[in-house]
């Protein structure tokens, strides 16, 4: 039994598991990121472990470890949010979802590289962020933006991105969320040409009392003709577009 198993085993190249997969690289040497992206979870449903219920699917989580670490008024405003999430959720009134949300939607999302900026680009209502390499965050308090302000530098092969001045946003349908405190820090890893790990570090001491992790595997799309196509949430409503949108 143990040599069938490492028979199958072997057939299977070193990098779907990311051991010493070498990825290619851009003109100026950096790891090539680009390409269109999707996640294929149950994330967006719910980050932990969920059962199926009514246009649920069950899924298991991204948590690392599967705890969230709310303080106690926070983990009541994530009841609330779940009791309230057809009506509260800002995926469900067609605002921007913020990060990290915006990476685990059911809608892919493209990344292009020069040698000083990284652009993502989202299907979700035309989302767009820009990752400036090698600066500083602006240091302006009191300014939030739904995708933050992002910052990044390579360790190594990993794209790490430190995301700043992020509005309140949710990171589910089921109400998880953070607060404008959040700083969230990203990790982009290449683990072969067609699979990327992402990591994300969230602390936000208003809403956690320790920070926490998520992870997951995005799949790059390989149609010939793959393009991000236009996702206008709005006009899903027909004429009755919800007051916060007029």
């Amino acid at each position: 039994m143990i040599k069938k198993i490492l028979f199958f085993a072997s057939l299977f190249p070193v990098y779907l598991v990311g051991q010493g997969y070498e990825p290619s690289s851009t003109l100026w040497g950096a790891p090539d990121l680009q390409g269109v992206w999707q996640a294929v979870n149950t994330a967006n449903y719910e980050i932990q472990d969920h059962e199926a219920r009514l246009n649920v699917p069950a899924g298991y989580g991204v948590v690392v470890g599967n705890e969230l670490p709310y303080r106690t008024a926070a983990f009541n405003q994530r009841v609330e949010n779940y009791r309230q999430r057809d009506s509260l959720d800002p995926e469900a009134n067609c605002f921007m979802v913020g990060v990290p949300r915006s990476n685990y939607l059911p809608y892919p999302f493209q990344i292009f590289q020069t040698e000083d900026q990284i652009v993502i680009t989202y299907e979700y209502v035309h989302s767009i962020r820009n990752i400036h390499m090698n600066s500083e965050h602006p240091g302006i308090p009191g300014i939030q933006w739904y995708m933050g302000d992002s910052r990044g530098h390579w360790e190594g092969n990993t794209l790490v991105v430190d995301v700043t001045n992020l509005a309140p946003n949710w990171l589910d349908r089921s109400g998880n969320f953070y607060s404008e405190d959040a700083h969230i820090v990203e990790r982009y890893t290449l683990i072969g040409p067609e699979h990327m790990n992402y990591h994300v570090t969230i602390n936000d001491p208003q809403t956690y009392s320790e920070p926490w992790e998520m992870e997951m595997t995005l799949y790059k799309r390989q149609e010939e003709n793959i393009r991000i196509l236009e996702y206008e949430c709005y006009t899903f409503f027909g004429d009755e577009v919800p007051d916060a949108m007029r």
